[in-house]
């Protein structure tokens, strides 16, 4: 594998990016992402995904606080890194470190092998989810098409 600097562009698919889905739970927003990754990547296993995702949540919550969570994973037979933006329709309690309920969150799926690019789009993520104008502007998308041009910056 070349050493290529990953960006959440090259990583956010527009059918992985959804807008104000109604989701009930923490559990279910997992249940969601494993899905959504299984339906555009039909040989990662949604089982596995969803085991792997809840098993990186019991380590500490992905709730960075803010109404932001980044759960993420590293997957077995997964060649590159994939990237899931979602917003709710109402915040779910996600044991997030403000204890405040979750409606925007950026899952990452990752090859098993692939640590430096993971800790680099933690990183990135991290510091676009920093301005809150940046996400509130996320949040006002009304459509999956504006939530993918928002996020990835394309007009």
């Amino acid at each position: 594998m070349t050493e290529t600097t990953l960006t959440i562009q090259s990583i956010l698919a527009p059918g992985l990016t959804l807008c104000r889905v109604a989701l009930s739970s923490k559990k279910r927003a997992l249940e969601y992402i494993a899905e959504q990754v299984h339906q555009s990547a039909e040989d990662l296993s949604e089982a596995q995904i969803f085991n792997n995702l809840v098993a990186r949540e019991r380590l500490g919550s992905t709730g960075i606080g803010q109404g932001i969570a980044i759960p993420h994973c590293r997957l077995e037979g997964c060649d590159k890194v994939v990237g899931v933006l979602i917003t709710l329709e109402e915040g779910v309690a996600f044991d997030a470190i403000d204890n405040q309920p979750v409606d925007l969150l950026f899952a990452l799926i990752v090859p098993k092998e692939a640590t430096s690019e993971h800790l680099e789009l933690l990183s990135q993520l991290a510091e676009k989810f920093n301005d809150h104008n940046f996400c509130t502007e996320l949040r006002q998308c009304t459509d999956n098409a504006a939530l993918y041009n928002r996020m990835t910056g394309t007009p």
